[in-house]
């Protein structure tokens, strides 16, 4: 079992929500809902990971957690 975090983004022009995988090319999906898009996401790196040879499955970062950042403009 392999655990990641998508980037979550709405985007302003489509209304869609888009999000991305870091660290594993071409885990990126798009949806109307956030419903689909978790289900959309999952299937992407499912299909990533079968791709991938076992050295770059080693290599791919670790999930340590998220952290928001407020800056004052």
């Amino acid at each position: 079992m392999y655990r990641t975090i998508g980037y979550i983004e709405k985007d302003t022009e489509t209304g869609l929500y888009v999000a991305v995988v870091p660290g594993i090319p071409g885990a990126h999906t798009q949806a109307e809902t956030l419903d689909e898009l978790q289900r959309n996401l999952k299937e992407v790196v499912e299909l990533c990971l079968e791709e991938m040879d076992e050295e770059s499955k080693r290599n791919l970062p670790e999930f340590i957690g998220i952290q928001q950042i407020e800056v004052a403009v």
